[in-house]
């Protein structure tokens, strides 16, 4: 059983945009700080943005600050993320991550190793 499930990818114009969420079966999704990463091919997988588990703390790349948003609903056992005014260049495999924080409620972070859940991916693809 696949641990994250992204949903929500598709193609679009550029200045379109388009609502990604990360789906947690199975686990207390609250307990959990969550990112999102994208990989475009040839490239490395980058980071995106983060949330800590209470929603309280975000963090986005600054390619994407000010057009996407991170937001959480833990009764729903779900992230979001919003992308608003996309471009050519943002076209690429999408994926969340989790990695569980007992500790802190305000804990996330931009390295991709310090996540040890990992979705398979929903690809975005933005195209005139």
């Amino acid at each position: 059983q696949v641990p994250l499930v992204e949903s929500g990818g598709g193609l679009v114009l550029p200045g379109d945009s388009l609502r990604l969420s990360c789906a947690a079966s199975g686990r207390t999704f609250s307990l959990y700080a969550v990112g999102w990463f994208r990989q475009a091919p040839g490239k490395e997988r980058e980071f995106m943005g983060a949330i800590s588990r209470s929603g309280s703390n975000t963090d986005y790349a600054d390619s994407v600050k000010g057009r996407f948003t991170i937001s959480r609903d833990n009764a729903k056992n779900t992230v979001s993320l919003q992308m608003n005014n996309l471009k050519v260049e943002d076209t690429a495999a999408y994926y969340c991550a989790a990695r569980m924080s007992l500790v802190s409620k305000s804990w996330y972070s931009s390295a991709r190793n310090d996540y040890d859940l990992w979705g398979q991916g929903t690809q975005v693809t933005v195209s005139s």
